[in-house]
């Protein structure tokens, strides 16, 4: 057998296990067995399940066997959120999508759910839940809400719960407007609202924004153009642009809002990064949708959306809610009862607040353009580019150097006024991928396009 046949062999397992044929938690043949199947020697079928190991693909358990991991694989000496399905190497550079975790996560999750795996807890748990959900959730989800607003402890009886965020987002919106009606945003929003909008048939309008975030004056402006039935913001950790609300803008918002009798779906889906900082909700709470979710908290797996709304949109926004279908699940739900009882929440939730000021620290170190925005406290950063770059041109050269990044005309509400801007999403790649991508790219627009092209 030549010398390296057992990497041929791991590579026919990793197809396997990309493929779907073997499952995570599935157990593999022993030793022995699996040399008699590929008629192969014992030792070589060692040194395979030993190449599968370090590839990060199985993981041994002491009298048990073999398993197909359902972890992550390692590459550069760290976890970068892919299982290694082949010889590691130079791969994509995932700057789009923001998946933060941390160092044992998954362990911290895991204590807290050995209680509910037991046959009667988890029976109770498998049972529908409707989106008030059950009494244990309403406490535990209003002391978390009442910690990320800043204000006073909130009325457990003011939450709404579905299977996420956007779920929660797309019922405000449908609660608060009718097809063919004005909701104001940020001239440069979260993507997913620009597709809620369009499924639901309502127009969004472009608001004009500075550092500090949306401006008062630019929602009267529009308010008297056309009425406007609603506002979408996101005050604290602006995705794209990383603006934060300070004190004054907020309290001049909230004037304008109540003077035009306009509602407002605050997006506080990153806020536990800025903790100390009050939510838009606290300072307008008689007309705020609060929408806010577990997916960024823990994990995009882990999906629990709640919502602090108004008696009356809350009322309407259940039954989107229930004509929808998007009821929370019940063992998403009880677990995290658990988790945030427990401080299990709050301990990833702290992890995670670090390691997005690392991030930050080491693009500011890596990025010398002045033209670069971020919230030191955020995982996205906003790049408006030098000229004559566009921000496709940039995008398609940063692909060919295996580098993913956004193109501002994803967050542009109108696509004529879209900047020659990138956003980078910082969390997905351990942290010396992502230096060296940093630094790649800041050659790239040094170059200038048509260098290489």
């Amino acid at each position: 057998m030549a010398r390296d046949d057992y990497r041929t062999i791991a590579d026919a397992v990793a197809a396997d296990i990309e493929a779907g044929r073997l499952r995570p938690g599935e157990q593999l043949p022993t030793q022995r067995a699996f040399a008699r199947r590929r008629g192969i020697a014992p030792s070589t079928a060692t040194r395979v399940y030993r190449e599968l190991a370090r590839r990060g693909l199985t993981t041994g358990e002491v009298g048990r066997g073999t398993f197909v991991r359902a972890g992550q694989g390692a590459r550069d000496g760290a976890r970068d959120g892919r299982v290694a399905l082949a010889e590691p190497g130079t791969g994509p550079v995932d700057l789009e999508l923001n998946f933060p975790g941390v160092p044992d996560q998954s362990a911290l999750l895991a204590g807290s759910l050995t209680p509910l795996l037991r046959p009667d807890v988890l029976g109770e748990a498998l049972r529908p839940v409707g989106v008030a959900g059950t009494a244990a959730a309403r406490d535990a989800f209003a002391a978390l809400a009442s910690r990320s607003c800043g204000g006073p402890e909130l009325a457990p009886d003011s939450l709404l719960f579905a299977g996420n965020g956007r779920q929660l987002m797309a019922a405000a919106l449908s609660a608060l407007a009718s097809p063919g009606q004005r909701v104001g945003v940020e001239e440069m929003t979260y993507p997913v609202v620009k597709a809620i909008a369009g499924q639901l048939g309502i127009r969004l309008v472009p608001l004009a924004v500075d550092e500090d975030g949306l401006l008062p004056e630019a929602v009267a402006a529009a308010h008297r153009a056309a009425p406007l039935k609603a506002l979408y913001v996101q005050p604290r950790l602006h995705n794209p642009l990383g603006a934060t609300m300070p004190p004054q803008r907020a309290e001049a918002l909230a004037r304008e809002v109540r003077r035009l009798d306009l509602p407002v779906v605050e997006d506080a889906v990153w806020s536990f990064l800025c903790l100390g900082v009050d939510a838009f909700a606290s300072y307008a709470p008689e007309r705020t949708v609060l929408v806010d979710s577990l997916t960024k908290r823990l994990g995009a797996g882990l999906s629990v959306g709640f919502a602090v709304a108004p008696q009356g949109v809350r009322e309407r926004m259940a039954g989107a809610l229930r004509s929808a279908g998007a009821t929370p699940s019940g063992f998403a739900l009880e677990a995290a009862v658990r988790w945030i009882g427990d401080g299990t929440v709050a301990a990833v939730a702290a992890a995670k607040q670090a390691d997005a000021v690392a991030r930050q620290d080491l693009a500011r170190t890596v990025l010398t353009s002045r033209r670069v925005r971020a919230d030191g406290r955020s995982y996205v950063l906003w790049w408006p580019l030098a000229a004559p770059w566009r921000a496709e041109t940039f995008t398609a050269a940063a692909a060919r150097a295996g580098i993913s990044v956004t193109p501002a005309e994803a967050f542009a509400v109108d696509p004529r006024r879209s900047p020659a801007a990138v956003r980078l999403a910082l969390a997905s790649p351990p942290l010396p991928v992502l230096g060296r991508a940093l630094a790649q790219l800041q050659r790239i627009e040094a170059e200038g396009p048509g260098v290489g092209i």
